[in-house]
């Protein structure tokens, strides 16, 4: 009996748990150091002593050479915000073991080749965007049909990031402080190391000691609550904050966009990427201890595949694959690749590091994520609440045994599969990660109310981090659009700020429906999310495929790929709207949706058939500019 038990400890809690998150790691460094290499060396040969844009061109604001270390640090955060934790924390509810192969699997040989890939091929033409790399590689009417397909993307990430930050400063209040204080901490690094000299790495190591000093404050002590602040009679009655912390975020986007990358993006995002890697560091000792103590065990916890799931929620298949995006591949990460990376790598060989190298700690980010949203939540949920004297967490028990919800049951609390799939909150799947990392965090010893703003604050910082990267990004597409189109005023970076952060804003004025309000206009475009942004995913492959057949270079390797991230999502988007159940083309409250998804649809399409008419004619043909 005794033997019994404890080998079912060990093939529980230990194996399922600690192996998974271990193993994941391990084997994301074996595929680093050999399908990597092997990328960098004989595919894409990397040259020490190539010429690059940031050192060609070099403007001191967008074009600036930097160490390996601090881009990394940019382009991780940009790619990551909260992509690989809100798919995730969705998916496991078709089980965790799906979204487990697929992340892990998907980010080595989809995602990490795919960001890789852009990355290199902006390095050789300028740092132009994919975009607009298009029309040379595959057809020149391809370039149109690409910057608009980015704008659509972009819009909608801009859309949906602003609304996710504004929600969690809303619901999180003690985010607030260490969010905002990262921002001049950012630009004090930026002076002190661009113009005094200073030592960056250093200088941010202080810097960050201050943001977990503003962590800890705003958790105890400041929590900024704009809806006890904006009330009171002296200012008025504002009732939704949502959306005033939209308008915030907009500006402060507008603004970040357009300072010189070395001001604020580079050394805020050094910070962010510093923050993550301590975080992560602690949630997978915490995984460890709580396993090996026997409180997390993910298969005790969450099914492994479901076989009861809520009324009306698409089939596992292609949605498994469209929901997660960020953390297995995600055609958002081709825009800062070519956008905004390639222009600040000082030598071809960093983009290994880069390109390949973040996307797998992407991978990493969203195993984790999976297990706290199955492990961690079923070590205890609690229930959030509020008072005279700040926030406190209790434990949240059974309304009939009054005993406290754990495992499965502490699960199902988050994952409820008697309830229809339209009652699954963007704010709850969010909150199941939060509280699971909370967990593990508090069986090493950090209290769960400052487990959970450290996490929050994580979350809030990376889509923050990401939401003015991608105002940057959709400022370098309507430049470039502008220049093609002929339209000179476009190519004023002021003006095509003005007009990417205007875009978003009548998004975020409009309100979702009619019990929502204004700022919830990100969600109206939330169900094309996941489909454009793999759509785009596989378009950029296209680029990939038709830039290696013109070197005479080996593509099966990139074109099963891009087979599969232009079919999936196009079988994703005709089901979303001619399914018998939900279909958007039975509904007159989504033709909006169906009207973009028809638009959507109708581009890519043409997109494909393009590369299609030249596809013969490209073999050795190399058309491509020089960097010079």
């Amino acid at each position: 009996m005794l033997r019994s038990g404890v080998l079912n400890f060990v093939l529980g809690a230990f194996v399922f748990t600690v192996l998974i998150a271990v193993g994941s790691f391990v084997g994301y460094l074996v595929a680093y150091h050999t399908y990597g290499r092997w990328l960098s060396g004989k595919i894409f040969n990397l040259d020490k002593n190539a010429k690059v844009p940031s050192r060609v061109l070099n403007d001191d604001i967008d074009f600036v050479p930097t160490s390996k270390g601090v881009v990394f640090g940019h382009h991780f955060t940009s790619i990551a915000g909260t992509g690989p934790i809100v798919g995730p924390a969705i998916a496991v509810f078709w089980g965790w073991l799906p979204a487990l192969l697929w992340v892990f699997f998907g980010s080595i040989f989809i995602g990490a080749v795919h960001d890789f890939g852009t990355l290199v091929i902006s390095l050789r033409n300028r740092g132009e965007t994919i975009g607009e790399y298009s029309g040379k590689i595959v057809a020149p009417r391809a370039r149109i049909l690409f910057l608009v397909i980015l704008f659509m993307s972009l819009s909608i990430v801009l859309a949906v990031f602003g609304l996710v930050i504004a929600m969690i400063f809303a619901e999180y209040p003690e985010t607030v402080l260490p969010v905002w204080i990262t921002m001049p901490l950012a630009v004090a690094l930026g002076v002190w190391t661009h113009r005094r000299g200073g030592r960056l790495f250093t200088a941010s190591l202080i810097a960050l000691v201050i943001v977990y000093a503003s962590i800890y404050v705003g958790s105890y002590y400041l929590p900024i609550d704009l809806s006890e602040i904006l009330s009171l009679p002296v200012l008025g009655s504002f009732p939704n904050i949502v959306m005033i912390w939209t308008v915030i975020l907009l500006v402060y986007c507008a603004v970040a966009s357009i300072l010189p990358v070395w001001c604020l993006l580079q050394p805020r995002d050094l910070i962010n990427s510093q923050q993550l890697i301590i975080v992560l560091s602690l949630l997978l000792i915490g995984v460890i201890v709580s396993a090996l103590s026997g409180q997390a065990d993910i298969v005790a916890s969450a099914p492994m595949i479901a076989t009861q799931l809520p009324l009306d929620s698409p089939p596992i298949f292609p949605f498994l694959f469209i929901t997660i995006a960020c953390g297995a591949v995600s055609g958002f990460h081709c825009l800062v690749s070519s956008g905004t990376s390639s222009k600040q790598i000082a030598s071809e060989p960093d983009a290994l590091y880069v390109g390949y190298g973040s996307m797998l700690l992407e991978g990493g980010l969203a195993i984790i994520v999976i297990l706290a949203c199955c492990a961690g939540i079923g070590m205890g949920e609690f229930s959030r609440v509020k008072s005279d004297s700040g926030y406190s967490y209790e434990v949240k028990t059974n309304p009939d045994s009054g005993v406290a919800l754990v495992g499965r049951e502490a699960w199902q609390s988050r994952y409820d599969s008697s309830k229809p799939w339209s009652s699954f909150r963007l704010k709850d799947k969010v909150g199941a990660f939060i509280h699971g990392g909370a967990n593990f965090l508090k069986s090493i010893g950090i209290p769960f109310k400052l487990g959970v703003s450290l996490i929050a604050v994580l979350v809030a910082a990376f889509a923050a981090t990401t939401l003015d990267s991608a105002t940057r990004l959709q400022r370098y597409i309507i430049q470039e659009f502008g220049s093609h189109v002929g339209v000179p005023v476009l190519n004023n970076r002021f003006v095509a700020t003005g007009i990417a952060v205007g875009v978003a804003g009548l998004f975020a004025t409009i309100p979702a429906s009619s019990s929502a309000g204004p700022g919830s206009g990100g969600l109206i475009l939330w169900p094309l999310f996941g489909v454009t942004n793999q759509l785009l995913a596989g378009l950029a492959f296209m680029v990939i495929v038709f830039y290696l057949r013109r070197k005479n270079k080996p593509i099966i390797f990139a074109l099963i790929p891009m087979v599969a991230m232009l079919v999936i999502p196009i079988w994703a988007m005709l089901w979303n709207m001619f399914n018998e159940r939900s279909g958007w083309a039975f509904d007159t409250d989504q033709y909006h949706l169906l009207f973009f998804g028809v638009l959507i649809l109708i581009l890519q399409l043409w997109m494909i058939v393009e590369g299609t008419i030249v596809w013969v004619k490209t073999r050795g043909v190399l058309g491509l500019d020089p960097i010079t």
